[in-house]
């Protein structure tokens, strides 16, 4: 099932309740591409390879590229993010707890860029849709299990395979350079970090639009009393929209992230910018192909940390990571506590 651009525009001045589920659904993907698409280019930056404004013009456009290009051919991420939870029964109910959730997101993730963390906005979405259908349903029975392991897997995939395969091929670069004159491979890295971080940012896109893409298609069956919809098609026009919005999000800035993750965590050259985002695409790309909806923000943060760590440990400034993984962990309960009590208000006074 799909729905068309006709269709769609034509309910969203007619169904206030369509009009409002799509501007909260919009501005959690703004937001996404304002804090947590910073995280693809921070070596980039970090490492003077390309200065801040080249490098989220750069990540603005392969966020666009990642959205459109990965969503066409598999879009397995955004299948398991809409029926990771259950919203069946009363669709108007249904739609007020979504809406709740996406105001819970945007909260939670405005909050984390202000003091400069970068939170993972794909776990905010997870965890605020997931608190919302707990208070919706009335209890554990609004998580669907099979496909919210899934999210545990990913979980998993993203801090401890991010790190190995960070920690593996900063090694495996610098074995293969190791009779080769440093100063003679400092351009050819520089550049090849610049690829990297491209990539990663079409990957970010691929993974994240993804997630968004699911609620947004979510939102749109509920507006229309369909909440029993449990296959559809992505139609191209909310490819577009979606990463549009990414980019135009990305374009805002999001230099607090990069100076928290780039510069303050862990000091990289471009040879160790280039292999933390060579093991963030091979890392994002497993996960998006099995349908893993995984944390760009983790899996490049954690990869920086391997390429650091395989250094020296103390490479790694440990209190900015103590920090980070703080936040991380409170991600879920604190954003799905924030949705299940936004529920509750909305469903009150709406």
């Amino acid at each position: 099932m799909t729905v068309s651009l006709t269709d769609f525009i034509s309910q969203l001045f007619s169904n206030s309740a369509l009009l409002i589920t799509t501007i909260l659904t919009l501005a959690v993907i703004l937001v996404n591409g304002w804090t947590d698409a910073p995280n693809a280019i921070a070596t980039c930056v970090s490492t003077r390879s390309m200065s801040p404004k080249a490098a989220i013009i750069m990540a603005a456009i392969f966020n666009f590229l990642g959205v459109l290009v990965m969503t066409m051919f598999n879009a397995k991420v955004a299948m398991t993010i809409y029926n990771m939870v259950d919203f069946k029964g009363d669709s108007n109910v249904a739609l007020i707890a979504l809406c709740a959730a996406m105001f819970a997101i945007v909260i939670w993730a405005t909050a984390a860029w202000w003091f400069g963390i970068p939170t993972s906005e794909s776990h905010a979405l997870i965890a605020g849709v997931s608190g919302a259908a707990i208070a919706f349903q009335g209890g554990i029975g609004g998580i669907n299990m099979s496909e919210w392991v899934k999210v545990l897997y990913g979980l998993v995939l993203s801090i401890v395979l991010g790190f190995i395969v960070g920690w593996i091929v900063v090694k495996a670069t610098e074995l293969s350079c190791k009779r080769v004159d440093k100063s003679k491979t400092y351009g050819v890295f520089k550049f090849a970090q610049n690829a990297g971080g491209a990539g990663m940012a079409f990957m970010h896109g691929a993974q994240d639009g993804q997630k968004f893409m699911g609620v947004f298609m979510l939102g749109i069956f509920l507006a229309r009393g369909q909440g029993t919809v449990t296959e559809f098609s992505i139609p191209l026009w909310l490819i577009i929209l979606c990463s549009a919005v990414m980019a135009l999000g990305t374009s805002i800035g999001g230099y607090r992230i990069i100076k928290a993750v780039g510069m303050d965590m862990v000091k990289l050259e471009p040879y160790q910018g280039f292999a933390a985002c060579m093991a963030g695409i091979i890392c994002l790309f497993t996960a998006s192909t099995f349908g893993l909806p995984v944390s760009t923000t983790h899996t490049k943060t954690t990869a920086m940390m391997g390429v650091g760590a395989a250094k020296r440990v103390s490479a790694v400034d440990w209190r900015v990571v103590k920090d980070m993984m703080a936040a991380w962990f409170l991600t879920f309960p604190g954003c799905g506590l924030i949705a299940y009590l936004m529920v509750i208000l909305f469903t009150k006074i709406l």
